[in-house]
C-alpha cells in the first residue's frame, strides 16, 4: 500500500524528493510557506519530469500519474494531514528545522515516523525538543535526488528500532540504496565528500588548476563520476558552506575550514547551479 509522504521545504531537495516520491506510486503533500517557493518547485518538477520523457526513462503515461500525485499545499496543518511518513527538507540550519519538527510533531499521528534531510546536523540535537524523539530518523537525500540512488540513514541514542525499519524500508521503496550510520558531525558522506570539495576549492585559489582539470584529474584518474568542484555546483555553495561551518565548529581541524574562495562565491551570490554561476557558469538555469 502506498504512503502518504509529506514533504515539508520545497527547495532544491524537497522538489526532487517529491518528484521520486511521486514517481514510484506514493500521493506527495509538498509544503512550504512561500507560495511562489512551491510554484516554482511545480515548474521544476515538471520540468525534470519532460526531460525524462525525452530521455526516453519515463511514459507520458507515468509522468502525467507522477504529477497527479503531488499537491503543493502552502499550509503546513493541511500537507500533514493523513501522513505516514514526514521528510523536513528546509534549509540547513539548527534552530529553524529544530523549530519547524516541533510543530510538525503537533499535527501528525502518534505512529507517524519524521525524518530530517541534513547532511550535516546531529540528530540527537534536533530531536531535543521532540516530545516523541525516538520516531525522528535522519534521512540524507543527495542531488539530483531522482539519480542518486545512496540515503543515507542516520539514527541517534533514542531512535526506535520501528523508526529506523520503516525508513530504511522507504528508501528502498523510493528505489534508493540506503547505507545506517551512526549519528556523528557530518555522518559518513559529508564528513569524507566535504574535505576533498574544500581542498578542490584550495587549490583553485592557490591558481593549481582549472576547475574543470581539477574535477577531470578525480574523473579520470580516480573514476570518480563527477569531479568535487561541479558536484559542489550541484550542491549548493551555500549548502556547502553551511556544511563545512558545522564541522569545523563540531571537529575542528584545519580540513573543514571554508576557503575564502567559497566564502566570497556565496557573499556573491554565485551559488553554483541554482543561481546560474559558481565554479562553472550554467546559463541555462539563471532565473528559474
Amino acid at each position: 500500500m502506498a504512503k502518504r509522504i509529506a514533504v515539508v521545504g520545497a527547495g532544491t531537495m524537497g522538489q526532487g524528493i517529491a518528484r521520486v516520491a511521486a514517481q514510484v506510486g506514493h500521493p506527495v503533500a509538498l509544503h512550504d510557506a512561500d507560495q511562489e517557493a512551491l510554484a516554482k518547485a511545480l515548474r521544476t518538477i515538471d520540468a525534470s519530469l519532460e526531460r525524462g520523457i525525452e530521455r526516453g526513462e519515463l511514459e507520458l503515461a507515468q509522468r502525467n500519474a507522477a504529477r497527479r500525485r503531488i499537491e503543493a499545499r502552502a499550509e503546513l496543518e493541511g500537507a500533514l494531514s493523513g501522513a505516514d511518513f514526514v521528510i523536513e527538507a528546509v534549509v540547513e540550519n539548527l534552530e529553524v528545522k529544530r523549530e519547524l519538527l516541533a510543530r510538525i510533531e503537533d499535527h501528525v499521528a502518534a505512529d507517524t515516523v519524521l525524518s530530517s534531510n541534513t547532511s550535516s546536523l546531529p540528530i540527537a540535537r534536533l530531536a531535543e525538543g521532540l516530545r516523541r524523539p525516538d520516531r525522528l530518523i535522519g534521512m540524507h537525500f543527495f542531488n539530483p535526488v531522482h539519480i542518486m540512488r545512496l540515503v543515507e540513514i542516520v539514527v541517534h541514542p533514542k531512535s526506535a528500532a520501528e523508526a529506523r525499519t520503516r525508513t530504511v524500508e522507504l528508501a528502498r521503496a523510493l528505489g534508493k540504496e540506503p547505507i545506517v550510520v551512526r549519528d556523528s558531525p557530518g555522518f559518513a558522506t559529508s564528513r569524507l565528500g566535504v574535505v576533498l570539495g574544500l581542498e578542490a576549492m584550495r587549490m583553485v585559489e592557490a591558481e593549481v588548476a582549472s576547475a574543470q582539470d581539477i574535477d577531470k584529474a578525480m574523473e579520470l584518474g580516480y573514476r570518480h563520476p563527477m569531479g568535487p568542484l561541479r558536484l559542489s555546483d550541484l550542491v549548493g555553495l551555500d549548502v556547502r558552506l553551511a556544511i563545512a561551518e558545522t564541522l569545523h565548529r563540531e571537529l575542528g581541524g584545519e580540513q573543514y575550514r571554508p576557503p575564502a574562495i567559497l566564502r566570497d562565491k556565496v557573499a556573491r551570490g554565485e551559488l553554483g547551479r541554482k543561481s546560474g554561476r559558481g565554479f562553472y557558469a550554467w546559463p541555462e538555469e539563471a532565473g528559474r
